[in-house]
């Protein structure tokens, strides 16, 4: 065991019988069910609490409505001068009190912790009590039971992400361990498998490789010093398995030498700290259980002492659904805490579909991560992606429709991007929409949708795949879609500028349409489902930002791609439209920084220069605002955050070799400021159109054509055509959208 560690297990508390039980420990999500104790099998009932008592029973592992597999991490909190013997622990009646061991926290002095097993499916009930024998002769006025009640899953899934997609296709035999081998055909037609626990060292040549059995450490294993100080063999734990139907792996430096691990034997190179790994991508991430993870060995965290997890539905290359990412997330670190206890904190860490993950999971399911680290990132997939991919589709359309209607020039300010091969980048990445678009490999194809040869498959597209949250229209049986494009005066920047006269304005708004249910370019242009609208904005599918993302560090990496050769997707103004909606949802973005450097090619890692370092800093930042908040409970999260952000963590651009710390501003080059010079920042189509950065509008409200609002003179003929163009209207974009509102609140289930 560490020296120092916080955690102190001093045994298995002895045997008390008796009776009584208590109450505390308010439900950690939003919805939590009101605590009921039902009629229970044992000789002698606890008594109901009168009143809130000191006895404070929590679960550690999960939310107490999130529970999976039927095992809870539990722990007892003893009020002066109640001993550990004298508590006992019930389930369902049942008495489950050898389940418990006395731990001593630093701080906080005994408690009781255990791992309660075999719960039924459904509401259970914890009770801790002192019985009253005991509570008598020692303690007068005994504490009032406490009890929570908590909700089993199984652990195949669902908890709150809503019914499962179908078809699904297992992937375990594909799965290659880190050790060696794959991972084994599955047991059930949920994809389970049996968990796997391997070891891998990293070889004093550099490289991961299987560590021999038998106990012996290699000749050639290496060393680490983490950030705790502790200098260990470098040898990894990695354990692999399925939870919420998703293959996940965890890993973390550990000496097979050692005991455990356990919740209260900590690895001595452990730092007590949890990276959750998100993987990138969208298209085609739908209908599979995936054979990959983000990657859990991870040199550049591992050799710190950070523990590492990752699943294979956190990839968003095979599941492009961040609200079945949040579930496997929480199904996959409740595995982690059973096995190795509760980390003093959880970072996030992705790029680009990572990201999504990230802003989103932190945002919409509070207390899963502690702070995050995003690359190359988007608020989120369909809301600042979905409508810029989907527009530049619509801008290649109609050049390809109308050639020689407008210059390159023209197209590239109509698009709002770096360059003009951005339309290209962008228009193929509206794959995502289109049901036919990117279906998996894995998916076979006669299970795949067609119109005409199989209308009932699989549709492979976002909005099929977000059915739970959106739902289905009840006359076609096709997903509802918030998708709109009605009134957008595409170009209006450039038509304002001048790179436009008004012929062409009109023109390229009165041909350039937009999408059927198969995402098929129509020359009508595209009307958003009100419900799936509503719901969008009520469920946190579109990023608001003033849930839990409020109260945590964000670090914005953003290796620069809006001028790459052949067009990208990933721009630089959607970090601008995060910081906007952060600006409008609290009033501060205090918590979150910019950092800017050249685009140098390679997996997004932590042993990149600027990465790595901004994951030590996330790291000091969390820990220096937790501590903060301990010792002035008082205040807000965003002052402790204030108070504790690390001076490195600041607004900053490398150019060269030269940082340049300055605030970053959504400017173009050429405004003076250099990280903007260095860096400019452009648009999309609908920020072209004088839509927000904050990108933050499903469907604009709609006021009547004005031509005398226009700098430029309109002639009768030009007006009365603008007004057909528009008979619905022009996006009035000083409103709010159309039912435009925070969410209804976090950890929702559907």
């Amino acid at each position: 065991m560490r020296a120092g560690w916080d955690r102190i297990a001093l045994g298995v508390g002895a045997a008390v019988t008796a009776t009584a039980f208590t109450v505390s420990g308010a439900p950690l999500l939003q919805q939590a069910t009101a605590l009921t104790l039902p009629p229970s099998a044992a000789p002698m009932q606890p008594p109901e609490a009168e009143s809130p008592g000191e006895l404070d029973l929590s679960v550690l592992s999960s939310g107490p409505e999130t529970v999976m597999g039927g095992t809870v991490l539990v722990r007892v909190a003893l009020p002066a001068p109640i001993e550990p013997h004298q508590v006992r622990l019930q389930a369902n009646g049942t008495d489950v009190t050898e389940s418990l061991r006395p731990v001593y926290l630093p701080g906080d002095g005994h408690v009781l912790e255990g791992l309660v097993k075999d719960l039924p499916e459904g509401k259970s009930t914890l009770t801790a009590w002192i019985p009253d024998t005991v509570a008598e002769a020692e303690s007068p006025g005994s504490p009032a039971p406490a009890r929570v009640v908590v909700t089993n899953h199984p652990s195949t899934g669902p908890v709150f992400s809503g019914p499962h997609q179908k078809p699904f296709i297992c992937q375990t035999e594909d799965f290659r361990l880190a050790r060696e081998g794959r991972l084994g055909a599955p047991t059930d037609e949920h994809c389970s498998v049996e968990t796997v626990v391997g070891y891998v060292y990293r070889t004093t040549g550099g490289g991961f490789a299987p560590l021999p059995e038998g106990g012996r450490l290699p000749s050639d294993v290496a060393t680490t010093v983490t950030s705790t100080g502790e200098e260990v063999p470098y040898t990894v734990r990695v354990e692999t398995g399925t939870a919420n139907r998703a293959v996940y792996e965890t890993a973390v430096l550990h000496d097979t030498r050692e005991p455990g691990p356990d919740p209260w034997i900590s690895p001595e190179g452990w730092n007590r700290r949890l990276v959750y790994k998100f993987g990138g991508g969208c298209p085609g991430g739908w209908f599979v259980q995936g054979n990959r993870t983000a990657g859990v060995l991870d040199h550049g965290m591992l050799a710190q002492g950070y523990a590492v997890a990752s699943a294979s539905l956190n990839v968003f290359g095979t599941n492009c659904d961040d609200l079945l990412a949040a579930e496997t997330m929480n199904a996959v670190k409740e595995r982690f805490v059973l096995s190795h206890g509760v980390p003093d904190h959880t970072l996030g860490w992705g790029a680009s579909g990572g990201a999504y993950q990230s802003h989103q999971i932190a945002d919409n399911y509070p207390g899963l991560l502690d702070g995050i680290v995003v690359s190359q990132s988007y608020p989120d997939v369909g809301f600042s992606t979905v409508p810029a991919v989907s527009d530049a589709l619509l801008l290649r359309s109609y050049a390809e429709t109308h050639p020689g209607a407008l210059s390159r020039e023209q197209q590239r300010a109509v698009s709002g991007f770096g360059t003009w091969e951005g339309i290209g980048a962008m228009a193929d990445a509206a794959a995502r929409i289109d049901p036919q678009g990117v279906c998996p490999a894995a998916l076979p194809a006669e299970q795949r949708y067609h119109p005409e040869d199989n209308p009932d498959g699989a549709r492979c597209d976002v909005f099929s795949h977000a059915r739970n949250v959106y739902g289905t229209d009840p006359d076609t049986g096709l997903p509802r879609r918030p998708l709109d494009n009605v009134g957008i005066q595409y170009g209006l920047a450039a038509l304002l500028d001048g790179t436009l006269d008004v012929d062409e304005f009109l023109h390229l708004n009165e041909h350039v349409g937009g999408f059927d249910q198969d995402g098929r370019v129509t020359a009508e242009r595209t009307r958003g489902d009100a419900e799936a609208i509503a719901a969008a904005y009520d469920s946190g599918r579109l990023l608001h930002t003033g849930g839990g993302l409020a109260d945590i560090p964000i670090v914005d990496h953003r290796p620069y791609q809006d001028h790459a050769a052949n067009g990208d997707i990933h721009m630089r103004y959607h970090s601008f439209s995060t910081r906007d909606r952060l600006l409008a949802a609290n009033g501060t973005a205090d918590n979150h920084v910019m950092l800017v450097e050249a685009h140098r090619g390679g997996v997004f890692s932590a042993d990149q220069p600027v990465a790595g370092r901004a994951l030590t800093e996330l790291d000091a930042w969390v820990t220096a605002a937790a501590e903060s908040s301990r010792a002035y409970p008082g205040g807000a999260p965003i002052e402790h955050l204030r108070q504790a952000r690390p001076e490195w963590l600041a607004d900053s651009c490398w150019i060269g070799d030269e940082r340049v710390v300055t605030p970053q501003l959504p400017l173009p080059g050429g405004q003076g400021d250099r990280c903007a010079n260095a860096f400019p920042t452009y648009g999309s189509p609908r920020i072209a159109a004088g839509g927000p950065i904050a990108s933050d509008i499903v469907k604009c409200r709609l006021t009547d054509f004005d031509e005398t609002a226009y700098p430029m003179v309109f002639d009768e003929d030009q007006a009365e055509r603008a007004r057909e163009v528009f008979s619905a209207g022009v996006c009035d974009w000083s409103e709010p959208g159309e039912g435009q509102r925070p969410p209804k609140g976090p950890w929702q289930f559907f």
